[in-house]
């Protein structure tokens, strides 16, 4: 099928583009001697977790269901961490995840031995295993299985709140002030702990990483420095595959890491494997005058891309240009009834008709894992382009898919 021709509305996974990206942190991965994980959180789709596994170590979860679907999908390492882990999922995260990370020392303290004692009978049956070669089974090396404890260095490198997890009250990651306290409180479940996790950055620059990682050699160094610490998660945000992203920078900070404390590192990107390697392709069903024409679209900020309501967003769209940059100004809405169900205003050099499709650009993020049913209205079909231009279907939505979250 031809791009032009694919039904509206529809996402749109460009193959080219996410291969571009992953030769590009594969190739940081090597050079720096780090592992990448794919952070789900911002891309799952999983018809791509071949392709992705080829170039990366594996995934990371934020739960028991993404972990499940990187062991099924992806099945190469799988991590996770969750701020707080529930009773009845622990034994199966455990068994599933390499890594477990815990937010707190309570936490760790509940269910550190469950996990540990659970990866110590999965290293004694893959001791018995001797010269197996096959992927799934490497990964289950002692060497890969781990528990760790996620760190909150208190340094804030981003205004907005709500997107950093360093910001006064957050409830992600361990202070200092409350690591020593846990120490004297859970001195015994430390003992368990073999490697630090810290994320403190959003689509940031590797100059926030060189910030943030004296934040944590100042705060955290001595702990980093014990012989039981193998490894360190610096987590997400990091842009890496934006054009302007210095990556020998962040090269140079993870070399100078793994050099000084003698320790694996790990990155965990969601946003830079698949950044600007998606679309969503929309049709005008009518416009509106107002005191300004506004397009009614049947994609939706509220339903198809939250982040436009919710950081807020505004996602590229094709051939147009700031309001008023161009000839014709349109706000672009949708065919919801939530007043504020509006994308923003966009300008365009020839006038859009009733019918004319547009499309907006870096749509692979956040929007396929984030979606939602909001008045019904019915998700958006996935295709997935291939590095030839041409489009085949992933799946398809309908009536039984709204209503099957509903009871």
């Amino acid at each position: 099928m031809e791009f032009n021709n694919v039904p509206t509305p529809s996402y749109i996974i460009d193959e080219k583009k996410l291969k571009e990206n992953l030769e590009i942190l594969k190739d940081v991965s090597k050079r720096a001697g780090c592992k990448i994980l794919l952070a789900q959180k911002a891309f799952s789709a999983f018809c791509e977790y071949p392709l992705i596994g080829k170039y990366l170590a594996g995934a990371t979860a934020s739960g028991l269901f993404e972990a499940k679907l990187g062991q099924e999908e992806m099945g190469l390492e799988n991590h996770v961490f969750s701020p707080a882990y529930k009773e009845d999922e622990i034994e199966e995260i455990a068994r599933i995840c390499d890594h477990v990370i815990f937010n707190s020392f309570a936490q760790l303290s509940k269910y550190g031995k469950i996990v540990a004692d659970i990866h110590q009978d999965q290293n004694d049956r893959s001791g018995r295993i001797e010269g197996a070669t096959d992927s799934k089974e490497s990964t289950n090396e002692a060497s890969n299985l781990g528990i760790g404890l996620r760190i909150n260095p208190e340094c804030s490198t981003q205004e907005d709140a709500i997107y950093d997890p360093c910001a006064p009250g957050s409830r992600l990651g361990t202070t200092l002030s409350s690591f020593e306290k846990g120490l004297s409180e859970y001195g015994d479940a430390f003992n368990y702990v073999d490697g630090l996790h810290f994320h403190t950055l959003c689509e940031q620059n590797s100059d926030d990483l060189e910030t943030t990682l004296k934040a944590v050699e100042e705060k955290f160094g001595k702990y980093l420095s014990l012989p039981q610490i193998k490894w360190l998660n610096m987590g997400g945000g990091h842009h890496i595959t934006r054009a302007d992203y210095d990556r020998e920078k962040l090269i140079s900070c993870i070399k100078n890491i793994k050099e000084k404390y003698n320790v694996e590192v790990y990155l965990e990107p969601g946003e830079a494997i698949a950044l600007n390697a998606g679309y969503l392709v929309t049709q005008v069903l009518d416009i509106v005058d107002n005191d300004l024409k506004i397009l009614v679209l049947d994609a939706s900020a509220a339903c198809h891309m939250p982040d436009v309501l919710e950081m807020p967003y505004r996602p590229p769209l094709r051939n147009s240009g700031e309001a008023s940059e161009k000839k014709h100004t349109y706000r672009l809405s949708s065919c919801t009834c939530l007043a504020g169900d509006i994308i923003g205003d966009y300008s365009f050099d020839k006038e859009i008709q009733i019918g004319d499709r547009l499309v907006f650009e870096d749509m692979a993020i956040y929007s396929m894992v984030k979606n939602n049913t909001f008045n019904g209205m019915c998700l958006p079909s996935i295709y997935a382009m291939d590095e030839t231009g041409d489009v085949r279907l992933i799946k398809k939505f309908g009536y039984e898919d709204f209503k099957m979250r509903l009871s």
